[in-house]
């Protein structure tokens, strides 16, 4: 099916200026910390308006070479990355660290070397299976935009632990509360923590590939304690205090009570849908659309767990 429809997205589409201009992410480096580059998305669901440019990404300059934290959503995107980071410096990007295998973050693989790309194994593996998957979906949802993008499998293991990168000390941590498979990279050098999806702020955080919301409130714990200045979350603003955690503790704990206490009161899905969500949250970006889809996902693990319940009682 992909390759269909990349054959139908270049039958029907012009190659020339104009439909490229169309197509600009309008990409942004912003300097937090010396060397430290981010270019910020919205905290927004996937459109056609936005592009997909709904993620947060990074490099970073060190004294040999540049180190890229995500490639974003598409062909186009990673192109237009590697773009800007020209602007910027012209030393050779030597590193692609790649956070986890969702789409958002991984899909501009193909505008660098792939022998340069780096992820957890988990993350590759995970990318193998789902990948075609995710870039049909978003080839129907966000259209020209995607227009060339293939998947392409990073081909370096990340082995989780400190390492010095041109004179930078970066610590890989292996994370998986978030899809599974979670890389956070820790810059020692600058007190830079990009924590990819493993922190959402101001943005209802995703869970269809969560081993457990238990389990990501704990690494939160440990991300929490670590000793940064700036932190960078996959979606959402860049802040230098811990707010994002508070706000991801506080969502995550009302999110697992919802589903439990739902499941044991014998609720249907389409009933915990429609439940109101705090007014504290109302903040929190695409709070309801992102609830709908932790329910589809997540609520039958709890319904089981509230049937078992059941089942000791009797």
């Amino acid at each position: 099916m992909r390759h269909l429809l990349l054959l139908l997205g270049s039958l029907l589409l012009g190659s020339g200026p104009g439909m490229a201009d169309a197509y600009r992410y309008h990409l942004e480096p912003l300097e937090i910390a010396e060397g430290v580059w981010v270019f910020e998305g919205v905290t927004e669901d996937f459109s056609r308006a936005n592009g997909g440019n709904i993620v947060n990404t990074a490099f970073l300059i060190t004294e040999e070479g540049v180190i890229v934290f995500d490639t974003g959503p598409s062909r186009r995107y990673g192109e237009q990355m590697r773009e800007a980071i020209e602007t910027v410096t012209a030393l050779p990007i030597t590193h692609v660290f790649l956070s986890h295998h969702h789409p958002d973050h991984v899909f501009g693989n193909q505008a660098f070397d792939a022998e340069i790309l780096h992820a957890l194994e988990g993350t590759i593996r995970l990318l193998a299976e789902q990948g075609d998957d995710f870039a049909d979906n978003l080839y129907r949802t966000l259209g020209d935009w995607m227009r060339g993008t293939e998947v392409v499998l990073p081909t370096q293991v990340v082995t989780p632990g400190r390492v010095t990168i041109g004179g930078r000390a970066i610590e890989l941590l292996a994370m998986s509360g978030h899809s599974g498979a979670d890389l956070v990279l820790f810059d020692h050098s600058s007190g830079v923590l990009l924590a990819a999806d493993m922190v959402f702020y101001q943005r209802a955080p995703t869970t269809p590939h969560s081993p457990g919301i238990d389990v990501w409130r704990e690494e939160l714990r440990e991300l929490e304690a670590l000793d940064f200045r700036y932190l960078v979350p996959g979606h959402g603003p860049v802040v230098s205090d811990r707010a994002p955690f508070a706000q991801m503790q506080d969502y995550l704990a009302w999110l697992d009570d919802t589903l439990r206490s739902s499941a044991a009161a014998g609720m249907t899905a389409s009933e915990v849908m429609v439940l109101p969500i705090p007014p504290r949250f109302d903040e929190i970006a695409v709070a309801r659309h992102e609830l709908m889809r932790s329910v589809v996902h997540l609520y039958g693990a709890y319904e089981l767990e509230a049937m078992a319940l059941i089942s000791e009682g009797g």
